[in-house]
């Protein structure tokens, strides 16, 4: 099973999946791509040995990204804070086989401009109690593919965006990789 991850940023959870993967004997990480070429992921992605592709919005929307996938064997695709619309051709021709990853309890906080820290400030502001992760099918619009997974922290009174933001990565890294595994495998 070959899977391309796409972020835009820093890479860190791109980072957490191929370091749970890679001593699997099924499960290759084999392509990171980035829309930003000022990502810190691109750098990841070479520590770590793993091809990197960079394109542009233009790129995504021609048959330039849907080529690099399907020219790496790519079966599954992962978003891992990937901030960019994944084009109709691209789920047309991996039907159930994108997840993405958000840093908020979907349905709320969600769809385009709601990604980092603008999700956890919201979520702060609003004063919510709790908050988490939730894993989702990518369809064709931001942050509403069918949720396969969610885990949840709470939110104390005194708990800045930051303060957020920290525990919503301990539950991305804890459980992202191991989703991805549980609908891979199935």
């Amino acid at each position: 099973m070959k899977i391309a991850i796409f972020a835009s940023g820093s890479g860190s959870n791109a980072e957490n999946i191929y370091k749970y993967f890679e001593s699997s004997k099924n499960v290759k990480i084999q392509l990171i791509l980035t829309n930003n070429k000022n990502a810190y992921v691109i750098e990841r992605a070479e520590k770590l040995n793993i091809k990197c592709e960079i394109f542009d919005k233009k790129d995504l929307k021609s048959n330039y990204v849907l080529n690099i996938l399907q020219e790496n064997n790519i079966d599954f695709i992962v978003l891992a804070g990937f901030l960019l619309l994944i084009p109709k051709k691209i789920i047309e021709k991996y039907p159930q086989k994108i997840i993405n990853i958000h840093p908020a309890l979907l349905p709320k906080y969600g769809g385009k401009g709601m990604y980092g820290d603008a999700v956890h400030k919201a979520v702060v502001v609003n004063g919510e109690q709790e908050s988490g992760i939730t894993i989702h099918y990518v369809n064709e619009k931001y942050d509403e593919g069918n949720i396969v997974f969610q885990a949840r922290c709470k939110i104390t009174k005194s708990d800045t965006a930051e303060q957020l933001a920290k525990k919503i990565h301990e539950l991305e890294y804890n459980y992202f990789p191991k989703i991805i595994e549980k609908i891979i495998t199935r």
